[in-house]
């Protein structure tokens, strides 16, 4: 049986070396991942995910945010190589800013207390949905993505650089753009190890 969201589902791969040569325009591809976004489920229809999403020198003000904020943390004489890895995410076409709206949250914690404890989880699923569905979405398209987090070290100069509203709260970072080498070759866990199956 050939599944054809499986078969999508296997290009999508976290590729590492990016560039600038995709043929969508940047009106294209954010109506790609606002549709994936849209698409994707959320406890009680909730919607909290938000994204931000940026193209030429506004993505690269995001990898230059990391890369200050690194240096402040990183010794020295391991520094090169990290700044060689955030210029593997620079290299591409642009960068995805994923965020949970948290007002949104502590307002269903409030309006149904029997379930506080699980809208801080159930939201964090919600936004790993949309990041798969996003990813996904943009495979389709034969561009290529990774996910990153760096925050909270870049939270605020994040929030400053781009005007994000204080109930957002910065969840990871995704870089993408035109697929300059291939994902390695991916190993899998044996399934009787993974999954238990009751017929």
């Amino acid at each position: 049986m050939t599944n054809p969201v499986n078969q999508e589902l296997k290009q999508r791969r976290s590729i590492y070396a990016l560039g600038k040569n995709v043929s969508q325009t940047p009106a294209q591809i954010s109506e790609t991942i606002k549709e994936a976004i849209r698409q994707s489920p959320t406890a009680f229809n909730s919607q909290t995910v938000r994204a931000v999403i940026t193209f030429g020198e506004n993505s690269d003000r995001v990898w230059d945010i990391v890369e200050a904020e690194l240096k402040k943390v990183t010794p020295a004489d391991r520094f090169p190589a990290t700044q060689e890895k955030i210029a593997s995410f620079r290299a591409g076409f642009g960068t995805i800013l994923y965020f949970t709206e948290t007002q949104t949250v502590h307002k269903l914690e409030a309006d149904f207390p029997l379930y506080a404890a699980n809208f801080a989880n159930w939201a964090e699923q919600g936004l790993g949905g949309a990041q798969q569905a996003v990813w996904t979405a943009l495979a389709a398209e034969n561009i290529g993505a990774s996910l990153q987090h760096y925050n909270p070290l870049i939270d605020e100069k994040i929030k400053e650089a781009f005007d994000i509203p204080e109930s957002w709260e910065l969840r990871a970072q995704m870089p993408f753009g035109s697929i300059e080498a291939p994902a390695g070759e991916k190993e899998f866990l044996p399934d009787d190890v993974r999954f238990k199956i009751f017929e």
